[in-house]
């Protein structure tokens, strides 16, 4: 049976597909149990488990929550950017939803923000600068929560840029605005609180938001966990796109020595469709079968 707990959709993120889509993409590929993870928004989960549960795909509810995250002993004690993983929550838990209605608004407020940097940046090089219509119109393309790569695709459709990569090396890096400051133990707490479970996502992540930003070493990013995490996780994505597999041996022996839940997705954004190509054990299946058991 293929596995990805770690899906975004265009509906309510940053994919390329809508619900609808992934789940008829999901069932062609033959997941059979999937979670849609989208950044810091829980607005598309009900659809979710009403689409797989008419196509006979089992479903677990999701999202990907951005954290802030220090440690004395690393990048100076500055804050930097992990990923938790939530999954099992009730999707109407009101402490949750008015949290992710405030991270929803100060994205807005965030993307005004880049784009006056990104404006600095084009007088140097006199380039035109965008304009509240352009805001306007980044808005206007969004379905789910406004991201910077929302503002990638709209300087290449404006051709300041060739590519979306291109954009963040230019600019989308350079004039980068902090995120909703949301701290681990807050985060841990809204999920739990929630009825959820929390899960450190893609832990090292070579080009995503991950302890490397910290440390390259598997053995240092496992004792940073476990002095400052590990009371804040109830599992980690020991299986990603990205792993390597020294990563997914070093993650799967630490979650198994802390009794961690082991989860595993592809993460991803339909450019190109990953969904199902990572291969996970059936075993995390039937970790979430064992804890809906004992939860009811």
């Amino acid at each position: 049976m293929a596995i990805d707990l770690h899906i975004h959709s265009k509906s309510c993120s940053d994919g390329n597909l809508t619900v609808e889509e992934l789940v008829k993409e999901a069932k062609i590929r033959k997941i059979g149990l999937m979670s849609i993870t989208d950044h810091d928004s829980i607005g598309c989960q009900e659809k979710a488990m009403a689409l797989t549960k008419k196509n006979g795909i089992r479903y677990v509810v999701g999202v990907e929550l951005n954290v802030t995250f220090s440690h004395p002993r690393y990048n100076e004690g500055k804050s930097i950017s992990l990923d938790f993983l939530g999954y099992q929550f009730d999707v109407n838990n009101r402490e949750l939803r008015n949290k992710l209605r405030k991270t929803a608004q100060y994205r807005e407020e965030r993307a005004a923000k880049i784009l006056d940097n990104i404006n600095s940046e084009f007088e140097k090089e006199g380039i035109e600068k965008l304009t509240k219509n352009d805001l306007r119109e980044i808005q206007d393309s969004v379905d789910g929560v406004l991201g910077r790569p929302h503002i990638a695709d709209y300087l290449v459709r404006k051709r300041i840029v060739g590519t979306k990569q291109e954009a963040f090396d230019k600019y989308l890096v350079k004039c980068d605005v902090p995120k909703y400051p949301l701290y681990i133990e807050e985060a841990s707490r809204l999920l739990r609180n929630a009825g959820g479970i929390t899960v450190l996502a893609h832990p090292n992540d070579p080009h995503g938001t991950s302890l490397v930003t910290l440390t390259k070493s598997l053995p240092k990013q496992t004792e940073i966990i476990e002095e400052s995490i590990l009371g804040y996780i109830d599992g980690v994505e020991c299986w990603h796109s990205r792993n390597d597999a020294l990563t997914t041996k070093h993650y799967v022996k630490f979650a198994k020595k802390h009794g961690l839940i082991m989860t595993g997705g592809s993460d991803c954004h339909q450019k190109p469709i990953l969904m199902g190509t990572v291969k996970i054990p059936e075993y995390v299946a039937e970790q979430f079968s064992f804890r809906t058991t004992r939860a009811s």
